[in-house]
Parts: structure tokens; sequence; C-alpha cells
């Protein structure tokens, strides 16, 4: 078992996500950086949609009550194991006693725990995804513990390690596709929207990142439609909402432009400030 010693600033449980119930207005979830995710479990021979933990911003405090392997991905949060840090994109093997401790990202803000055998929580509707609602708990706190697999002695000794490649945080074009609504938009305010840089706004959460910079574009509302998680919805405020993994089923601000996987994952790393701009594929 892993015991919560603090919880962090938004730490929670988090898979590839939840599918076959957005009929019932349920949203996806899973993790926001998910090749990140995925990573982190492909480096211990995990099954890519294993539970991992989602650490944004500020990182838990973790001790360890057993043997396993860990590796953690994403964001550069600096990571130690009592006191001393360990690299990141690397299978680390911790003790029973040991402590985990995530310093401030330097580049990023999220990063993805993963341990061998995927984190035990509870399964679903076909995940262990966290999210308000569907599981008990939104995120971690303290006081918590996480079961975890036990381990044999042959898996603790082996050893990987991947090199990634850190520009790919710093990129600011995000791939996109046109949207439903987006030929209703004026010539001007369609170029406008695919060359204008926008500022990542603090309000950004896990159901969508607010882009502000957008000015004197509008558009019509819509009778509601469905939405998804990529989708770039602009507002009558010159706003744009992109709809990210926590986001509803249906919305009825215009669906302009519709984010790449890969655009999702770049842009899930963002934090406040930054600066962002879509790129027609």
């Amino acid at each position: 078992m892993i015991e919560v010693l603090s919880g962090g600033m938004y730490t929670n449980i988090q898979d590839m996500g939840r599918f076959g119930y957005r009929s019932q207005g349920v949203p996806v979830s899973g993790a926001m950086d998910q090749f990140s995710a995925g990573l982190s479990n492909r480096l211990l021979g995990n099954a890519e949609g294993d539970a991992v933990l989602e650490i944004t911003h500020i990182g838990p405090v973790l001790r360890f009550t057993q043997s396993t392997v860990i590796a953690i991905t994403g964001a550069g949060f600096s990571p130690t194991y009592n006191d001393v840090e360990i690299p990141l994109n690397t299978r680390v093997h911790v003790r029973p006693g040991g402590v985990l401790k995530f310093g401030l990202p330097g580049y990023g803000i999220r990063a993805y725990l993963a341990v061998l055998g995927g984190f035990q929580s509870d399964y679903i509707m076909g995940s262990y995804s966290f999210y308000e609602g569907v599981t008990p708990k939104a995120s971690l706190s303290s006081g918590d513990v996480l079961r975890i697999s036990e381990i044999t002695s042959a898996k603790e000794k082996t050893t990987a390690s991947v090199k990634i490649d850190r520009t790919v945080f710093e990129r600011r074009y995000l791939e996109v596709l046109k949207g439903p609504e987006f030929d209703q938009l004026s010539t001007s305010f369609q170029e406008a929207l695919v060359t204008t840089f926008a500022t990542v706004s603090s309000k950004s959460n896990r159901m969508a990142y607010l882009l502000e910079g957008f000015h004197g574009l509008t558009a019509t509302e819509i009778i509601t439609a469905p939405v998804q998680p990529g989708t770039v919805q602009l507002m009558p405020s010159g706003h744009c909402a992109v709809l990210m993994r926590d986001a509803q089923t249906t919305g009825g601000y215009a669906r302009v432009l519709q984010l790449t996987e890969s655009a999702i994952n770049t842009l899930a790393q963002k934090r406040a400030g930054d600066e962002v701009c879509f790129k027609l594929k």
C-alpha cells in the first residue's frame, strides 16, 4: 500500500477514460496528457490503460509500505525518494518506509506516477478515473491509502528508461481540424482564429481551458449539440473554451475547431499565462 501524507494541489487517479456512458451525460475523463500517462505504464510493462496518479501543479507526499517499482513521466517536478532526487522517465525501485516527494515543476504542470501492476482503486463504469459524482472522491487528501500489487524479486531488479525531448512542453502551436460551425464564420474571423496567439486563463481546469485574446471574434450560439474533448467553442465574449477530458457531453456555443489528440496532450501541460496558437491540419 501507499499512504498519502499530503495530497498536493490536485492529485487524482486516472486511466485512459470512461467510455460508453456519454449518452447518460457522463464525461470520458481519463489522463489529461495521455501520452505521458501511457509512457509511465509502458516503462513498467503495465497495460497502457492501467490506473496512474495524475499530479498537477503541486505534488503529493507518499509513503510506501511495500516494495514496488515506479515510473514518473510528464512535467518536470524534480521528484525525490528519501530526499534524494530520482530521474524522470525511468524505472525506480522503492522499498517499505520510503517517502516520495515532488518539487515544483520546471516545465509543464502535470506528471504521471505509475506503479508496477497499476493502482488498485475502485473500478466504476468501466474506468478507474476519478470524477466527482461518479467516484467517491475527486482528488486525494491526507490519510488516504492507495492499494498496489505485490511484486516479485525478479521484477524488482529490471531497469528501463527513455529519453524525452523536453521541447515538446514548449510547443505553442495546437494542431486542429475545422469544427462543424467553422464555415459559418466570416473569412476574416476564420483567419484570425488560426493566427492569433491566445493566453491560457487561470480559470482553466480539467473540464476546459479558457483561451483569452481573440478580440472582436464572435459567433452565434447554436442549438445544444454534441461536444467532446478537444472541441473548441467560440463564445459571445470572444474567448475560446477548449474542452478537455472532463468535458460535458453537449454544448450551445459554436464548435469552430477540434484539437487533435496530440494537441490535447500539449495543451494539458500549459499553465496560466502561456501563449498558444491554433494551426489547421
